[in-house]
């Protein structure tokens, strides 16, 4: 499988992912960058094809939100550069894409005189194209190519994509968020195990406080500027975001018995209700049940907006947009108000590097509006993340949810990439890749064999984990033995009879057929799981690693737990070969094979045994001992975070062994 990311690629702004699975190959995405104002906004398609033949190179593509960093370049693409293929996007993304699409083009041609944007009427044909999408229908672009998407959260609309084609499968994200709001749920996806996910990383390296202090923490600075005298300017997006703070607002308004003004910019407020009351079923189960007796986003505190108000003597609250301070009525508005030390202005998400808003969030007291003004910054700035991105935790806990091969990091800034990509890799033992726009990433894919399995082979292996499970707990006393757990992952050991193309692949039980009048063949991509699989990440100083280095670095470490009786027999081994140090020297050989990944130092317990293998500064692979709580074999890997790119081609070279 390839990817190319050509947007996105330790940035975030411009999401646009090239991926060619099954020979077929899908646009995930396709944004403009916000920090830019000339042809850096929109994704390289030149790296396509620079004939302009797009529709002949790509087979579909796919939009995941409506928010511009994921669409913004679509009518560049389609009607100036020439695809004419399928797109593909949820209702309420196609519902509301439009609109802000031509929301920014009247301000770039409008206001700011740009020429050779995109038209109306562009926009128009555009969407002419789109292909509706919904929430788990399996759609055909072709015989061959099918996709599938999974609830978002994120924002109105925002939905994951799982392609498939041949034997291979991707998941790519789009922006998600593992945590409910106060108006739409959380993400959600099926444990699909793709070859690859592709993930956003936006908030990689954080962990979010509880909402509900965040909350608190918002209303109370909000109330503290407005007792004061002070302008609040909250900078956000039309949908998502907005109708999250503007709930909080005004039912504290309520509460609180307050009169100061709370507004909102014009006309959004009313598309908003109306695609939140069209769409209702995207919402979550709290709004749904209140929308019969009255539509929570017909907010009674808070009025529509006018361009003279922010000329108004008093305090007031504004929620304007965009929400990174680049352009529109919320530049407008702190161009006015910066200069006043009463004044609040409060960024309740990310902003994009080069923007204004991030331009404040670092500290600048002169920022640059434009070429021809700059402002004085004494406005009061708070940074309060209302983020609807998936913090770390969240991420680990998708990957966990889809149970990936491969993981592929997008979205994100590289500093915040690094440190994730080695707890990824740590923590499930699989490689992850943090591509830069214009890398190209070529992934081996294992092949999957789907087979039926028989009736008494599951029974038997059902009967075996509950008389385990028995076993652990006979010599406990009864107030001290654990609720009985559901069994959700189940080790099954079988015999796999593979099909001629018109009969399915069969898992059978040994007894059930006489093993010496059928052939053996060796299935390798068949995949074993086990629920006493065990991964952890540890951290050690540099000097357990490397006693010549004086300073501590973080290091990381995975034990992968395999099926040795299928490693043994794929390997042609006897019942009496250590199968993990086998598999140890196997590796080792293969290392020996590539000169970026030469052994330094091997330790042998004999001319055909391996114990330990050492690859550069930090990498190091061995047979830990078996213990009570796993009997199964495995191998330990563990490295220093600075050579966690070397770790991740050492990681492949471990599963393309064991399976």
């Amino acid at each position: 499988m390839k990817v190319v990311p050509l947007g996105a690629g330790q940035d975030v702004g411009r999401s646009c992912v090239l991926v060619t699975l099954g020979g077929k190959t899908i646009m995930f995405d396709c944004g403009m960058h916000m920090g830019y104002n000339d042809e850096r906004r929109f994704p390289d398609f030149n790296y396509i094809t620079t004939e302009g033949d797009f529709t002949s190179r790509i087979d579909a593509v796919v939009i995941t939100h409506f928010h511009l960093d994921h669409c913004g370049a679509l009518p560049h693409f389609t009607e100036q550069r020439g695809y004419h293929g399928p797109i593909y996007m949820t209702p309420p993304t196609k519902a509301i894409c439009p609109i802000l699409l031509e929301d920014f083009r009247k301000v770039a041609i409008e206001r700011k005189g740009e020429t050779g944007f995109f038209t109306s009427q562009h926009i128009k044909d555009c969407m002419k194209k789109v292909v509706p999408l919904h929430l788990h229908e399996t759609v055909w672009v072709d015989d061959e190519l099918e996709l599938r998407a999974y609830y978002a959260g994120h924002v109105l609309g925002a939905a994951m994509v799982y392609a498939r084609c041949g034997n291979e499968s991707v998941v790519y994200t789009g922006d998600y968020n593992m945590t409910p709001d106060r108006h739409l749920g959380a993400a959600w996806i099926d444990k699909v195990r793709p070859d690859v996910l592709i993930t956003e990383t936006t908030y990689g390296t954080t962990i979010r406080d509880s909402k509900r202090s965040r909350e608190r923490d918002f209303l109370e600075k909000v109330h503290r500027c407005v007792l004061r005298g002070g302008k609040v300017l909250i900078p956000c997006f039309a949908l998502g975001r907005a109708q999250e703070l503007c709930i909080l607002i005004d039912s504290y308004w309520e509460r609180m018995g307050l009169t100061v003004p709370v507004y909102f910019s014009a006309g959004l407020t009313e598309k908003a209700n109306r695609y939140y009351k069209l769409f209702i079923n995207w919402t979550n189960q709290k709004v749904k049940e209140s929308f019969v007796n009255r539509n929570p986003f017909d907010f009674k505190y808070i009025k529509p907006w006018g361009r003279d108000y922010a000329d108004l003597p008093g305090p007031m609250v504004v929620f304007a947009t965009p929400g990174m301070l680049h352009i529109g009525m919320s530049l407008e508005v702190f161009r006015k108000w910066a200069p006043d030390e009463r004044n609040m202005l409060i960024m309740p998400g990310y902003c994009v590097a080069g923007t204004v808003g991030a331009k404040v969030l670092s500290g600048m007291k002169v920022v640059e509006i434009d070429q021809y003004s700059q402002v004085q910054v004494n406005i009061d700035v708070q940074n309060l993340s209302f983020s609807a991105h998936a913090d770390a935790k969240g991420i680990m806990e998708l990957i966990r949810q889809a149970s990936p091969r491969n993981v592929v990091l997008v979205h994100g800034e590289k500093s915040r990439m690094s440190y994730l990509k080695s707890k990824i890799m740590g923590e499930f033992g699989c490689p992850c890749y943090d591509p830069a726009n214009g890398e190209l990433l070529e992934i081996e894919t294992g092949q999957d064999v789907r087979a039926l399995m028989s009736d008494q082979l599951f029974q038997a292996a059902w009967a075996k984990e509950q008389e385990r499970r028995q076993k652990s707990t006979a010599s406990l006393d009864d107030s001290v033995v654990p609720a009985a757990m559901p069994i959700t992952q189940l080790p099954i050991r079988g015999v796999l009879l593979l099909g001629d193309g018109k009969r399915p692949a069969r898992l059978l039980d040994p007894s059930e057929f006489d093993l010496d009048d059928i052939p053996v063949v060796s299935a390798s991509g068949i995949e074993g799981e086990s629920s006493n699989g065990d991964n952890a990440i540890v951290a050690a100083d540099a000097e357990d690693l490397a006693p010549s280095s004086g300073s501590d670095q973080v290091v990381f470490s995975t034990r992968r737990v395999f099926d040795g009786a299928e490693l043994a027999e794929r390997m042609g081994l006897s019942s009496s070969v250590d199968v993990a140090a086998a598999a140890l020297l196997t590796i080792r050989e293969l290392l020996l094979t590539d000169s970026a990944m030469q052994p330094t130092d091997v330790d042998a317990a004999s001319d055909k045994q391996t114990s330990v293998v050492r690859v550069g500064r930090s990498i190091e692979l061995s047979v830990p001992a078996k213990t009570a709580e796993c009997d199964l074999p495995s191998l330990h890997v563990s490295w220093a975070w600075e050579e966690e790119e070397l770790a991740t081609q050492v990681l492949v070279v471990v599963n393309r062994v064991l399976g």
